[in-house]
């Protein structure tokens, strides 16, 4: 199987698995006890958190939390955040193609009497920042928007929406989970980042969120308020060490990654040729992810006739639904556009002549399905 699914999910880093057997297998302790185990298993965790402080860019004007993942820190920080806005400022900017954990969010928000915006964007998938500056006003409290989008990949001018939401007094949230370690984060803009480890080649069930020093946030998670006195539940020794060395990993082969990846992207590229058209912008995006489509395609029979390569028509919290995905109905696509497009996501463990391999398997297929409709 040839996998080109890196949105999904990434490969697990052979040295992140190593770095987190002794916790999985002799090193069990609780790192919330005090006595020795328990005491040198959060030793451990304060490295891993401090592995990904430096992955961030963090200087020291912020603190880590722990989370499940990156939907738990997104929810965290939308309605922790949004709990603390006064009266009158209680409105709630974003953009129409951001993650289903941001706008389900809001949209349970807007129940809960907050006033929610979702600001659309351009047929490149970015968002025009004069529309923007219409939207956020003086009441508005917080604005949120993802730097490397998870469908398409573009990435989104965040220190600019950033600027633009302290210069009405509103906090920012930026959902790094794509691009932390790949594009360059602007977190001296943020108020609030959240990241995933299983997006860089750590393990599932892990995220984190990165909180600015004098934002206040309510907790999301009641209990023995283990992580900071603010998140609550006993946290993974593994877990942590294995994001923390993911972590360092991301800083260790940044150009490495950067170049095999620009590499992967210029093959498929020129393999697919003009008849597959990209979807989104082509200058300002992570090159790690290729959505495109083609006239005449069916993008969800195109997967299951390529068996032999997982890739995706989009996101894959939306697999399965039925729906067309948002992030392609919001660049303007119709449906049956939406339909004919694939996403193809590659990385530090994808070989050159495996992806080759896999273009012309979905090439011919693509070929097929268009001779067997003329």
């Amino acid at each position: 199987m040839i996998y080109l699914d890196y949105q999904a999910t990434t490969p697990l880093a052979p040295e992140t698995a190593a770095a987190m057997r002794p916790w999985l297998e002799t090193s069990f302790g609780n790192p919330h006890s005090p006595y020795r185990i328990g005491r040198e298993a959060a030793a451990a965790i304060e490295v891993a958190r401090e592995h990904i402080l430096h992955a961030l860019g963090d200087g020291g004007s912020g603190r880590l939390y722990f989370t499940s993942g990156a939907t738990e820190a997104v929810n965290w920080a939308l309605k922790g955040a949004a709990a603390r806005l006064p009266v009158g400022r209680r409105r709630i900017v974003t953009l129409a193609t951001e993650h289903a954990c941001v706008l389900d969010s809001l949209a349970w928000l807007g129940s809960q009497g907050f006033e929610t915006d979702v600001v659309p964007v351009r047929r490149d998938g970015l968002v025009d920042l004069d529309l923007l500056a219409s939207h956020v006003d003086d009441r508005t409290g917080l604005v949120t928007a993802m730097l490397v989008n998870n469908e398409i990949g573009v990435v989104q001018p965040i220190a600019e929406i950033a600027k633009l939401a302290r210069s009405r007094g509103a906090l920012f949230l930026c959902d790094a989970v794509q691009g932390f370690g790949r594009v360059p984060l602007p977190i001296k803009s943020c108020d609030m980042v959240a990241v995933s480890a299983h997006k860089v080649h750590g393990p599932k069930g892990i995220g984190a969120l990165w909180v600015r020093s004098g934002v206040a946030l309510d907790p999301l998670l009641h209990g023995g308020g283990q992580e900071g006195g603010l998140r609550s539940g006993t946290l993974s020794p593994a877990l942590c060490v294995g994001f923390g060395e993911a972590a360092r990993l991301l800083l260790e082969r940044a150009g490495e990654d950067r170049a095999h990846v620009a590499g992967l992207w210029d093959m498929a590229r020129a393999a697919l040729g003009p008849g597959w058209r990209l979807n989104g912008s082509a200058e300002q995006r992570y090159l790690g992810n290729l959505n495109v489509r083609a006239d005449g395609i069916d993008a969800a029979r195109l997967i299951s006739e390529v068996r032999q390569v997982s890739f995706s028509a989009g996101s894959a919290c939306a697999s399965g639904s039925g729906r067309p995905s948002h992030v392609l109905s919001a660049l303007g696509l119709a449906g049956r556009e939406a339909r004919s497009s694939i996403r193809l996501g590659f990385g530090r463990y994808t070989r050159p002549e495996e992806l080759e391999t896999a273009l012309s398997l979905i090439v011919e297929a693509a070929e097929r399905q268009r001779s067997l409709a003329a």
